[in-house]
């Protein structure tokens, strides 16, 4: 399957309390550093968890991949003042990437945009070295149920823009695509916001732009409220796919 590569409204986005935050310093958590390496940080956004990376890598650098301009434009202004240790590449993440031998990968809330796992893996294992580590975040079987639902009252239709993997699929792609030492793991982390506008310029920024980028602007606003009247309680239900493995090799 083709990934579509869609914009975002990278200003909004950044506005907004993200749960992201709190995914990217999970993920962080389990990525071992010294300080001195070369990170692919793949799907890496307006650069929220690429400031925390340099922060980690006092003498290393950070390439910055993702298909977004706006995120990258956003990413830069952010990073003025650090962009000798960031390279910024807008690329497809399942196409050839212009990166070999990178010391780790790092990516949080981008996979389950991707539909082709098999190709993606192999990518990011072609830029890394031998026994490099690789650890993500991304949405995994079950996530956004609820929102799910609602959305195929509201259309009529089971919306899939998404792809949420299991755990042993995930797996079983990570060792096909030469990585070892695999961990997976699905993990509940619900999201609660303000009911209003808070919630639904949430739902339309983060959650919904994939439909909205199907309908006239001037139908954004009702569609959006729409989904959120189908929904109990102002809560984005996540499951978060956590996994880290290795390039084999070392």
């Amino acid at each position: 399957m083709i990934t579509v590569i869609r914009e975002w409204d990278a200003t909004t986005y950044d506005a907004l309390p993200l749960p992201h935050l709190r995914w990217g310093r999970r993920t962080l958590e389990r990525l071992p550093l010294s300080g001195a390496e070369t990170v692919l940080e793949a799907g890496c956004g307006t650069g929220r968890d690429t400031a925390e990376l340099l922060d980690r890598l006092p003498q290393g650098r950070v390439i910055a991949v993702d298909g977004s301009a706006r995120m990258l434009d956003r990413l830069r202004a952010k990073l003025a003042d650090r962009l000798d240790r960031v390279d910024a590449i807008q690329a497809d993440l399942t196409g050839p990437l212009p990166v070999t031998d990178a010391d780790a990968a790092f990516s949080v809330a981008t996979f389950h945009w991707i539909h082709d796992h098999h190709a993606l893996f192999a990518n990011i294992a072609r830029a890394l070295r031998p026994g490099a580590p690789f650890v993500a975040d991304c949405g995994g079987q079950g996530n956004i149920a609820r929102v799910r639902a609602a959305l195929a009252k509201v259309t009529g239709e089971e919306p899939e823009p998404w792809h949420f993997a299991g755990a042993e699929e995930t797996r079983r792609r990570l060792e096909a695509a030469g990585f070892t030492a695999v961990e997976v793991a699905l993990v509940p982390d619900p999201a609660r916001l303000e009911t209003g506008e808070q919630f639904e310029s949430y739902l339309a920024t983060v959650v919904l732009g994939a439909q909205l980028d199907r309908l006239p602007a001037a139908e954004h606003r009702d569609f959006v409220r729409a989904v959120a009247a189908e929904l109990p309680e102002p809560v984005v239900d996540y499951v978060r796919l956590e996994f880290s493995a290795r390039r084999a090799g070392d």
